[in-house]
């Protein structure tokens, strides 16, 4: 595994941690389709949501909010619409982004947005 894919799975595990201690459920992990992949698919009982985790290290150029362009935003609700149809279920579906800030292999900074788009 690279640096890069071993940072993105530290903040995939720091996500999914953060989301559990908030009540949620985690249903799926980088669940793939043809179109594209959502990091994190968990419920809560009123919602269903879909979250991508953007990790970078505190030296990086860009904040990882600046990743989420609309681009991706369509690949990830085209990945959305395919898990629902293979599992359907009563929740409202939300788009969440995470970002984790990584200094010296460890946690520096999490901001997590419900509802981005």
């Amino acid at each position: 595994m690279n640096k890069s894919n071993i940072r993105g799975r530290l903040g995939e595990d720091i996500t999914a941690m953060y989301l559990q201690r908030a009540g949620f459920d985690i249903l799926c992990r980088n669940y793939r389709t043809k179109g594209g992949e959502t990091d994190i698919i968990a419920a809560n009982g009123e919602f269903i949501v879909f979250v991508e985790v953007k990790t970078r290290d505190i030296s990086a150029f860009e904040r990882g909010e600046f990743a989420v362009t609309k681009q991706k935003q369509q690949r990830l609700i085209r990945c959305a619409e395919a898990y629902l149809r293979s599992n359907p279920c009563e929740l409202q579906p939300r788009f969440d982004v995470a970002v984790v800030t990584i200094k010296n292999n460890r946690l520096y900074r999490f901001d997590y947005y419900d509802n981005s788009f």
